[in-house]
């Protein structure tokens, strides 16, 4: 399949929050905030700003991708209402991608393991986060939920498979809880560079059937996600 060529990415799911603009799958710039509280704020200037680094205008831009969740409710209104927004003014698709599935494909990238499993944890406050568990080719075994943690959670996979890694500002919490299991793994509690859920992972993934793809009006559906590609 084919990637689409020039994507905007957007992510504001988490306190991290970033956008980036991609080239076939390469990375053109990237600017990223670290205050939650301003993503509203920042967000449409990030925009003009990658887009002028670039030297890409608006009319340039294939399709628009940008963080589907869970993650924070406030963060994920401002990043799609800005990315709808966008997409309705300048007539380009829309591409949603799980928050929880672009951890998991940063981590894969980062560790090379195609044996583990990954579990990215995003921190719902007291003892519940975001979550889900994915084999290396990002197909989940556990899909995304919201799990409130006690001793017997993921034991399905503790118990019975190899490595399985934890990682994300949710795993840290968790830790403790499984400090026994051997090939239970925690190469990250907070979101270093190469897996936080932010815009510059999005570039490695390709429309799939996983994929949601939201067309601008007056364009017709696709029938196929083969079509899809097209746009």
């Amino acid at each position: 399949m084919k990637i689409v060529a020039l994507i905007l990415n957007i992510d504001t799911a988490t306190s991290i929050g970033s956008v980036c603009l991609a080239k076939d799958g390469e990375v053109l710039h990237t600017i990223r905030n670290a205050e939650q509280r301003d993503h509203a704020a920042r967000l449409p200037l990030f925009v003009r700003e990658v887009l002028q680094t670039a030297g890409i205008t608006s009319a340039q831009l294939d399709a628009i991708a940008v963080s589907a969740g869970p993650g924070s409710y406030t963060g994920l209104r401002v990043g799609a209402a800005t990315a709808k927004g966008l997409c309705y003014a300048w007539k380009k698709p829309l591409i949603a991608i799980g928050t929880l599935e672009l951890m998991a494909n940063g981590m894969i990238n980062a560790t090379g393991n195609k044996d583990a499993l990954y579990c990215p944890m995003i921190d719902a406050r007291r003892m519940e986060v975001f979550t889900a568990v994915y084999d290396a080719s990002i197909t989940p075994l556990l899909v995304p939920q919201a799990l409130v943690l006690d001793e017997q959670s993921y034991q399905n996979w503790i118990t019975t498979s190899g490595d399985i890694l934890f990682f994300g500002d949710g795993a840290a919490k968790w830790q403790p809880m499984v400090a026994g299991a051997q090939n239970a793994k925690f190469p990250h509690t907070r979101f270093p560079p190469q897996i936080w859920p932010h815009s510059q992972i999005k570039p490695s993934f390709r429309i799939s059937s996983k994929t949601s793809l939201i067309l601008p009006p007056g364009t017709s559906k696709p029938s196929s996600i083969r079509e899809a590609n097209k746009y």
